[in-house]
C-alpha cells in the first residue's frame, strides 16, 4: 500500500523506477545536433523563447514531438482530449510508433475524465502512463476526500514537455482548448517559454522525482490493464479527430507556421541567458514547516525582494495574504515600482479566488502598489489579443509571469495565491535575460491601458475609502464605482465568501 495514502490503492512496490535518457544520448538526436553548434558559442547559457501565442504554443509541442527520437516526458495537471489534446496525443503516439520512449504524468484530480484514452495510450510497449496522488476508483470521491482531505487536497500543478533531454516547454497552460485559442467561447491568455540547455537537464530531474514518487501510480495498476483493442480504438479516434474541421487551424499550423519551420530547421531566434529552474517537491503536501525553505516561493523569494526599481506581475490567481502583502508594500514604499495584473471580478472563473483577493486591495493600493485588473468587456469588443480567432464568448488571465528590475524574467505553472504558495506543486523557470524581461514589462505598459481596469483608491472628506476601477474605452477614460460588469448575484455571492474561513485554500 502507498505510505500515507487511502485504502484501496494499488502497491506500488514492484513499480518499476526510470529515469530521464543520459544527456549524452540526447546530444547524439537531431535536436542535440542542432543545438550543439549554437550552444557551444555560448557556454552554460540555455536558449529561451518566450511563447504569447496559444497556436504557437501548440505548434512548439507537436513539432518538437515530431521531431523526438529518444524520448518525450510530459506532466500537466489538466490533460484534456478535446481538439488541442486530441492532436497533441496524436503527435505523442506517432512518436512512440517510432520507437521514441514516452512517459506521461497526469494528476488526477481530473485523471478519471479520460480514463480510457490514459488506458489505451499505456497499452502501447513505448507508452508509461502514471497518475499523480490519485482517487480510489469505485468509491465516493466525497468519502475519500473526507478520509484523506489533506492529501487529495494537494495536487500537481507542475506543467513540462520535455524531448530528448535537449529541449523543454514551461509555462503556465495546461492542455485544453481554451488555452491554446481553439475553444470560441473561452479563451486563456496564458505564457509558455521553449528552453534548451543545461536547465533542460534540471527540467528532466524535476520530472524523475515526480514520476518514481510514491505518488504517481501506473494507470495499468489503478485502472486495468490495456489491451490492444483500446489502443487500435485510440488510433482511429485520432484519424477522426485530425480530419475535423476544428482541428484544421492546427494542423495546418504545424506543417506552415514560420515557428513549425524554425523548430524542424533548427532555426529558433533563442535568447541565450543564464536560467535556473525552481520547484516544488512532489511531497509538499507531507512536509512540515521545516521544510518551507524548499517551496518555489522561498526561491523565488530573494528576486522579488531584492528589487531595486520595477516588479511586474502578472497572476491570474492573486492572493498573496500578509506575509507577501508586507513584502510587496515594502518594496513599493522603498520607491521600487510594483504593478500587479489579475482577474477582475466578471473575468475571474474562480469566484472563491476573487473573495479572497479583495480584502489585499486596499492594504496594497494604500502603499503604492499599482493594481490592475483584466477588463472583459473591452477584450470581447475589441479581442485585442485574439485578432485571429472568428468570435470569442468569454476571456480570462492565466498566465503567471514576474519581470524584476527589466533584468529577470519568471515563467511558470506558480500563481501568486495561498494554493500555490503552500499547497499544490509548481514549476518554472527563473531567466536573467534582460532584453525578455524588458521588453515583457514595455509590453505590458504598452497594452495595459487597453486591456485592464487601473484599481485605485479615493478617500471622500470624511475618511472613508472607496475602490475604483478606470478604462480606456474609444479614447477617453471611464472609471466604475463598484466591480465592472460584474451583476448583482455575482457580487452578493463574493460578498458571502468573504466571510468565510477560507483563504487558505485559494
Amino acid at each position: 500500500m502507498l505510505r500515507g495514502r487511502g485504502r484501496g490503492l494499488p502497491d506500488a512496490d514492484d513499480r518499476a523506477d526510470t529515469g530521464a535518457i543520459p544527456a549524452a544520448q540526447g546530444t547524439q538526436t537531431s535536436l542535440g545536433r542542432d543545438l550543439a553548434e549554437r550552444s557551444s558559442a555560448h557556454p552554460g547559457k540555455n536558449g529561451t523563447l518566450l511563447l504569447r501565442s496559444g497556436r504557437d504554443a501548440f505548434v512548439a509541442r507537436a513539432v518538437l514531438a515530431q521531431r523526438a527520437e529518444r524520448s518525450i516526458d510530459l506532466q500537466y495537471y489538466l490533460y484534456r482530449q478535446d481538439t488541442v489534446g486530441t492532436l497533441l496525443t496524436h503527435h505523442v503516439l506517432e512518436a512512440a510508433e517510432r520507437g521514441v520512449r514516452v512517459r506521461m504524468l497526469i494528476d488526477d484530480v481530473y485523471g478519471d475524465k479520460d480514463e480510457d484514452t490514459w488506458v489505451a495510450l499505456d497499452a502501447h510497449a513505448n507508452i508509461d502512463v502514471r497518475l499523480f496522488n490519485p482517487w480510489v476508483r469505485g468509491r465516493s470521491r466525497a468519502l475519500q476526500y473526507l478520509m484523506r482531505r489533506r492529501q487529495l487536497n494537494s495536487r500537481m500543478h507542475s506543467k513540462s514537455f520535455t524531448v530528448d533531454n535537449q529541449v523543454t516547454v514551461v509555462g503556465g497552460r495546461n492542455i485544453a482548448d481554451p488555452f491554446f485559442d481553439a475553444d470560441p467561447e473561452l479563451a486563456f491568455v496564458d505564457r509558455d517559454v521553449v528552453a534548451a540547455g543545461p536547465v533542460v537537464h534540471d527540467v528532466e530531474a524535476v520530472f524523475d522525482r515526480y514520476w518514481n514518487s510514491e505518488h504517481a501510480v501506473p494507470v495499468a495498476s489503478l485502472v486495468r490493464q490495456g489491451t490492444e483493442h483500446d489502443l487500435e480504438e485510440l488510433r482511429f479516434r485520432s484519424e477522426i479527430a485530425r480530419a475535423d474541421r476544428s482541428a484544421t487551424t492546427y494542423v495546418q499550423a504545424v506543417q506552415d507556421s514560420p515557428l513549425a519551420h524554425a523548430l524542424r530547421d533548427g532555426t529558433v531566434d533563442f535568447r541565450w541567458a543564464e536560467a535556473t529552474v525552481v520547484d516544488d517537491s512532489p511531497d509538499k503536501q507531507t512536509h512540515d514547516a521545516h521544510w518551507r525553505q524548499e517551496r518555489l516561493i522561498s526561491q523565488l523569494a530573494p528576486s522579488i525582494v531584492s528589487a531595486n526599481t520595477d516588479v511586474v506581475i502578472v497572476s491570474p490567481y492573486f492572493v498573496p495574504g500578509p506575509i507577501a502583502t508586507d513584502a510587496l508594500c515594502t518594496l513599493a514604499r522603498q520607491g521600487v515600482r510594483v504593478r500587479i495584473l489579475t482577474n477582475s471580478l466578471a473575468s475571474n472563473d474562480v469566484p472563491a479566488v476573487h473573495a479572497g483577493y479583495a480584502k489585499y486591495r486596499k492594504p496594497l493600493l494604500r502603499c503604492g502598489v499599482e493594481l490592475y485588473e483584466l477588463d472583459e468587456h473591452i477584450r470581447l469588443d475589441k479581442q485585442r489579443l485574439f485578432v485571429w480567432l472568428p468570435a470569442l464568448g468569454k476571456s480570462s488571465l492565466h498566465a503567471k509571469t514576474m519581470a524584476f528590475d527589466r533584468e529577470t524574467m519568471f515563467v511558470g505553472s506558480f500563481n501568486f495565491d495561498r494554493r500555490s504558495l503552500d499547497i499544490n506543486s509548481e514549476i518554472g523557470l527563473l531567466i536573467n535575460d534582460a532584453q525578455m524581461a524588458g521588453d515583457s514589462a514595455n509590453f505590458f505598459d504598452r497594452i495595459i491601458g487597453d486591456v485592464a481596469f487601473r484599481v485605485t483608491l479615493e478617500t471622500d472628506d470624511r475618511g472613508r475609502e472607496s475602490l475604483r476601477w478606470t478604462a480606456r474605452q474609444d479614447g477617453t477614460d471611464v472609471t466604475f464605482a463598484s466591480e465592472p460588469y460584474a451583476g448583482l448575484g455575482l457580487r452578493a455571492m463574493v460578498a458571502v465568501l468573504r466571510t468565510l474561513p477560507i483563504e487558505s485554500q485559494l
